[in-house]
């Protein structure tokens, strides 16, 4: 049987009716514009919660490291917190109210010898030269280049020197510091410094108290300094603040006089002053100087330096570090050798 050729053609037709659409290039193009603007208006996702906590972070460990650097700035302000300076940036503007050759005695070489096997225990006292002068925020403990001003400590500065090592130093109170009394509350601080660590000599001592007395009367604003106000002031009797004004006036006729004055006692002393008030000469035994006796020993490569004058007795080791109970066993020998040998006058 013979199908009509248009029959065919209808079913040709009706086949391509029912195939899918093909894309055309056309709707090609179409399609891939729209993903593409899709793509642009959707917003990158960077890290995630990750990253947002970390930021959080290292902005809290920011603010912990700036405020702890601030709280650093207040306690060097505040004299809390040590510096470690250069000796050659510490000015001395008062100098020292020890005699001339403090530095030659036993005392400042025994101090020198701790220091050096020990370090340097107690901090001095200074002033920064420029009153307005803060620590850098950025990094407090640095003092490259600053200068500062000494208030006590002066044979640990000296000995620092010597040693070419760093000073321990804190700020002292700023309270005072540009006020009419300034000098005197300097000299004041350096005297009750000497006064706690050891006991300066009559001379030396009725010296410094004179020159306080006479630099307050000059500087002071307030009403008429006197000696009950100054003793006061200053912890002493009123009739120590009047022997020492006698002794600052004629320091230097006592000096003249006396090759020995920083070895006066007290009552020679006052007698010297009364004596040259009166214009009359004055005649007093120099007291001779106790002889030095020194013996060393070996430890190892390292000196033990034992050493007796005017009846004390000073032991020496650079180098030797003891705990408490070694020292006390030290002490323990020290002492029951001294009970049984006794001491040799």
């Amino acid at each position: 049987m013979k199908l009509k050729r248009s029959l065919l053609k209808g079913a040709d037709k009706g086949s391509e009716d029912d195939a899918p659409d093909q894309p055309t290039a056309a709707s090609d193009h179409g399609q891939t514009t729209a993903a593409a603007q899709i793509d642009v208006d959707a917003k990158p996702r960077i890290g995630g919660a990750g990253s947002a906590w970390k930021a959080g972070a290292v902005e809290q460990n920011k603010a912990a490291l700036s405020a702890a650097r601030q709280k650093i700035v207040e306690d060097i302000l505040a004299g809390r917190h040590e510096l470690s300076l250069n000796p050659e940036d510490v000015r001395d503007r008062l100098g020292s109210d020890r005699r001339e050759d403090w530095k030659d005695k036993e005392a400042f070489e025994s101090l020198r010898n701790s220091i050096e096997a020990n370090g340097q225990d107690t901090p001095i006292q200074v002033w920064p030269s420029d009153p307005d002068w803060k620590p850098d925020q950025r990094d407090p403990e640095n003092v490259d280049g600053v200068h500062f001003e000494l208030i006590t400590g002066r044979r640990r500065h000296a000995i620092a020197e010597q040693l070419g090592r760093p000073l321990r130093a804190v700020l002292a109170s700023p309270d005072k510091r540009g006020s009419d009394n300034e000098e005197f509350e300097l000299l004041f601080m350096r005297f009750r410094e000497n006064e706690e660590r050891e006991n300066l000599g009559p001379f030396e001592r009725l010296l410094s108290i004179g020159e306080m007395f006479e630099n307050l009367k000059a500087s002071s604003t307030e009403d008429r300094v006197t000696a009950v106000s100054f003793a006061n002031r200053i912890g002493v009797h009123e009739s120590v603040v009047s022997r020492g004004r006698a002794v600052f006036r004629d320091r230097l006729q006592i000096l003249n006089k006396f090759k020995n004055a920083y070895d006066l006692s007290f009552p020679e002393l006052q007698k010297a002053v009364a004596n040259l008030a009166d214009g009359e000469p004055v005649k007093t035994k120099a007291s001779p100087k106790p002889k030095k006796l020194i013996v060393t020993r070996s430890i190892g490569t390292r000196k033990l330096s034992v050493a007796t004058q005017g009846g004390k007795l000073s032991v020496s080791a650079a180098g030797m570090n003891l705990d408490k109970k070694a020292l006390e066993g030290l002490g323990d020998v020290i002492a029951t050798y001294l009970e049984e040998h006794g001491s040799k006058k």
